[in-house]
């Protein structure tokens, strides 16, 4: 009897180390050379164009929403903090701030590349993203002008731009560290998802985030607050693996806006303002990611 049972433990054990890590570190390792390919196009394209986009953000006055959505949508690292030190010093409404966090997507655009996800399907989500970042944006802005305007009379200041993550070290060095860095969170996120199929199953999983819609889209747009690249990481590749839809995907991507919330929660002051933006963000990434699944955006994947 203890023998069998020792033998029985032996194989659960095989069987975790061929499923969960070996599979796991297999899986990463396969996609690093895409992810390295991406962000070093991704850094080509920031290097060229953040400053300018730095420059417009500034110049847009009542189209700023307009002008936010599509400058969230550029792969680069650090215009959501820029914003977000912008929105303190009123050099852009509330209304440009929640387009930029609401267009912005973070880590998504690599993951879903290297997971070869159809480039049809991805421009799609892009534009997606950049039009609900406009559209609510505009809303914003419509609702609290007056206000707006009023407090950008008075607390009016300078404000400082530019990247905030670090990215000033050479185009190669910062592909290959963004690689790296991304590459691990894939890497835990592959091992925690391939853990949790082999303890309860990918049925299981699926019947709370797949098969429970407004339950999923909650949970992604609460656990997408979390700012750091990991959410959007962990995000997209339940998304890339079938464990949750495209919508309950964006649900999380509309509410992370990667470092930009922690940035705005540090350099304004204002606790109910960052309040009302999380809100925005959260809500919003509720009614668009339902939206998203009601359009059957995951047929196209």
């Amino acid at each position: 009897m203890t023998m069998l049972h020792a033998h029985g433990e032996g194989d659960i054990l095989h069987g975790i180390y061929d499923e969960v890590l070996l599979h796991g570190v297999l899986d990463t390792l396969k996609i690093l050379p895409f992810l390295f390919l991406t962000y070093l196009l991704i850094e080509l394209i920031e290097h060229k164009a953040t400053a300018r986009a730095h420059a417009l953000a500034r110049k847009t006055g009542a189209l700023g929403p307009l002008a936010g959505g599509l400058l969230g949508a550029i792969p680069q690292c650090g215009f959501s903090a820029a914003a977000a030190d912008f929105y303190t010093g009123r050099v852009v409404t509330l209304g440009t701030l929640v387009a930029i966090f609401l267009s912005t997507s973070d880590e998504m655009l690599p993951i879903m590349i290297s997971g070869k996800m159809p480039i049809g399907t991805i421009i799609l989500i892009l534009a997606y993203k950049a039009a609900v970042g406009i559209l609510v944006g505009f809303a914003v802005d419509l609702v609290i002008r007056k206000r707006a305007k009023k407090e950008s009379a008075s607390h009016a200041k300078d404000a400082h731009g530019g990247c905030t993550c670090g990215c000033n070290h050479g185009i190669f060095a910062s592909a290959l560290g963004h690689t790296l860095t991304v590459g691990g969170f894939i890497l835990v996120s592959t091992l925690i998802i391939n853990l949790l199929v082999a303890l309860i199953g990918d049925d299981a999983i699926k019947s709370i985030m797949y098969d429970k819609p407004f339950v999923g889209h909650l949970i992604a747009a609460l656990f997408g607050l979390i700012p750091s690249c990991a959410a959007s990481v962990a995000l997209t590749e339940l998304c890339v693996e079938g464990f949750i839809t495209v919508g309950t995907m964006l649900s999380g991507l509309f509410s992370g806006a990667g470092v930009g919330l922690l940035v705005l929660f540090r350099v304004n002051k204002n606790l109910r303002e960052n309040l009302l933006t999380v809100g925005i963000l959260v809500m919003s990434g509720i009614i668009f990611g339902m939206l998203a699944d009601i359009l059957n955006f995951s047929s196209l994947t």
